[in-house]
């Protein structure tokens, strides 16, 4: 199709709000609020090593602190942060926002209008590989804010957020690779935009993103393997035992280690990511956060045809905890994911463990 046929975000928004003659436009109003911000950070990360050459103020930032997350921050996690927030604070859509980079919920500033959504988001998914020229990302979800907030005006907690990922009204993710794409859900399927550099819009190239049903594609970081619980073991290695194993046909592993590659991948050509439970820190039930990363990229998926899941439960039925929760995720081809949900149901195999071998010891306790 000529790009001049190619509706922008803003028309695609406009057609999709047709379908509710009573919507105040105020949700599209965000979404192109938040694409702004998925603009200005595909330019920082861009620019890499060059931002300060190229007037993107990097002094002073928190590089090299430790977030609530425990983990190090990169001056372009904070800064994609700052975008995140300073594009979409002043406009009268929110009531609040939670990001991956803070540690409480973020309240409107008191010289702003507030709104009836909730913007929850990871606004640099994947950082650690910018050193190495990997694609990263930026993951978003909105909800809608308690009637409660809407009316009062009071400040947001974090039990505002606590909603399960079917409340979601919109969720999606940027991917700052060779060229930047959002990709988008508002619970009519999942549609792909390219940004154009020439004209500084996203225009519409994947209408109805599908994932196949069925792949032969799986992800996951095998360096964690001694750690699995038996029905994850249990799917990796049939899939490792390929054409001559119970599932005869070979597989492809694949690991990225940024969760939006991955997702990506998956909605063009289908596959399977496991980032599952494991015994690795009993203190964390999973690694990957429930809010701003299970939620939106569960729900992209299930728009798409695949499923997401805890391999327990459906991923977008769990009710949050807390505003940080971590749980073990598994999205993809719908027929794969069911595969490892019935590995979890069943009853698993006694262990090939022979106590006769053990070893002994007088001492041993």
């Amino acid at each position: 199709m000529p790009l001049s046929k190619r509706q922008t975000l803003t028309q695609y928004l406009i057609e999709q709000r047709r379908r509710f003659p009573g919507a105040s436009g105020e949700l599209n109003a965000l979404i192109l609020d938040v694409s702004i911000a998925c603009k200005a950070i595909a330019r920082a990360v861009a620019f890499g090593a060059l931002a300060e050459s190229n007037g993107l103020d990097t002094s002073g930032l928190a590089g090299g602190a430790i977030n609530v997350q425990g983990e190090q921050q990169k001056p372009l996690d904070v800064i994609s942060n700052e975008m995140f927030m300073r594009q979409t604070e002043w406009s009268g859509h929110l009531a609040g926002m939670a990001s991956e980079e803070m540690e409480q919920p973020y309240q409107i500033p008191a010289d702003y209008p507030r709104g009836k959504y909730l913007l929850v988001f990871d606004p640099l998914d994947g950082s650690s590989n910018i050193d190495v020229n990997v694609s990263v990302g930026s993951i978003f979800s909105i909800l809608r804010a308690p009637q409660a907030v809407v009316e009062s005006g009071r400040a947001v907690t974090e039990a505002d957020f606590l909603q399960p990922g079917t409340a979601q009204v919109a969720a999606g993710y940027a991917l700052y690779g060779p060229v930047t794409m959002l990709v988008l859900t508002v619970g009519n399927g999942v549609v792909g935009f390219t940004l154009d550099p020439n004209l500084g819009e996203f225009k519409l190239t994947h209408p109805n993103i599908r994932v196949p049903a069925d792949t032969q594609e799986f992800a996951i970081n095998t360096s964690n393997s001694r750690f699995w619980e038996p029905p994850v073991k249990r799917y990796v290695d049939e899939c490792l035992a390929g054409r001559t194993g119970p599932r005869g046909k070979d597989f492809n592993m694949r690991w990225i280690a940024s969760m939006v590659a991955e997702a990506h991948r998956i909605l063009m050509r289908g596959g399977v990511f496991m980032y599952p439970r494991d015994t690795k820190d009993a203190a964390k039930p999973g690694r990957l956060r429930l809010l701003y990363e299970a939620n939106p990229i569960g729900f992209v998926m299930e728009q798409a045809g695949g499923r997401a899941s805890t391999g327990r439960q459906p991923m977008l039925g769990v009710k949050p905890s807390t505003l940080h929760q971590r749980i073990g995720l598994v999205f993809g081809s719908k027929n794969e994911v069911e595969r490892i949900e019935r590995y979890h149901a069943e009853p698993h195999p006694a262990s090939d463990f022979a106590p006769l071998f053990a070893e002994r010891s007088l001492f041993r306790d």
